[in-house]
């Protein structure tokens, strides 16, 4: 085993550059790209599961809402559909009940002549009458089709 005090200086030198070399700009972008790439597959993965999260938030608001439209209505002799202030003032549901739909909308209560009640959001796009709208209760599914 040769003594280190044995090698050449130029030796010497050659090792002292070889330990403080750092990486090169190859080696820098490439794994700058991997980490580019997971992170984009990563991005369209949990845009997915957001929007879906979203429907089912709302979905799950409106069923609330409809209920506490439906004990509204037992409770009150008036035959006409609340809206959520009323809701609200009468305190059927909480300040801190959640009144938006996931896209910060405000939902529509509907009530008929048979006395059956929805509440509809707007859904995604935001508009009322769309398919992607969201309903408490679901309609069956020739409706939905339709």
């Amino acid at each position: 085993m040769p003594n280190k005090n044995l090698l050449s200086p130029r030796r010497r030198r050659l090792r002292a550059l070889a330990s403080r070399r750092g990486m090169s700009l190859i080696e820098i972008l490439v794994v700058l790209s991997i980490i580019a790439l997971i992170s984009g597959v990563i991005g369209i993965a949990v845009v997915g599961h957001l929007e879906r999260a979203r429907i089912s938030t709302s979905r799950q608001s409106a069923l609330t809402l409809r209920n506490a439209v439906n004990t509204f209505r037992l409770n009150h002799a008036a035959d006409d559909c609340p809206t959520v202030d009323a809701l609200v003032a009468a305190r059927e549901i909480d300040k801190a009940s959640k009144t938006l739909d996931a896209w910060d909308m405000p939902f529509v209560v509907k009530c008929d002549e048979q006395g059956d009640v929805s509440v509809v959001s707007g859904g995604p796009d935001k508009k009322i009458g769309t398919p992607d709208d969201i309903r408490a209760p679901e309609p069956p599914p020739s409706v939905a089709q339709r």
